[in-house]
């Protein structure tokens, strides 16, 4: 299942972003695996809060980079179905 723009992404119970000083780098803590996270997992991530829609995440970045949403979408959804298939990502229930 592919995400959709309209789509609500979140981070399920039990996974969260940290900064690990160790590392001096952000990663994606879930029960019994890390995941280390380039800037642009950490810019998307940092907006992923159960309320936006992946649309709104969109926007949010292309304002903020001053790009072109209709560019960062498709790469948005491409890297929240990655985290999907991983289990370290759900959608907000409608």
């Amino acid at each position: 299942m592919s995400l959709t723009p309209d789509d609500v992404p979140r981070l399920p119970r039990g996974v969260r972003m940290r900064f690990d000083a160790v590392r001096n780098a952000h990663v994606l803590l879930a029960p019994e695996r890390t995941f280390d996270l380039d800037q642009n997992a950490v810019a998307v991530l940092t907006l992923v809060d159960g309320a936006r829609s992946i649309r709104a995440i969109a926007d949010a970045l292309a304002q903020h980079y001053e790009a072109d949403r209709a560019v960062i979408e498709p790469d948005v959804i491409t890297m929240l179905d990655g985290l999907m298939v991983k289990r370290v990502l759900e959608t907000a229930p409608a």
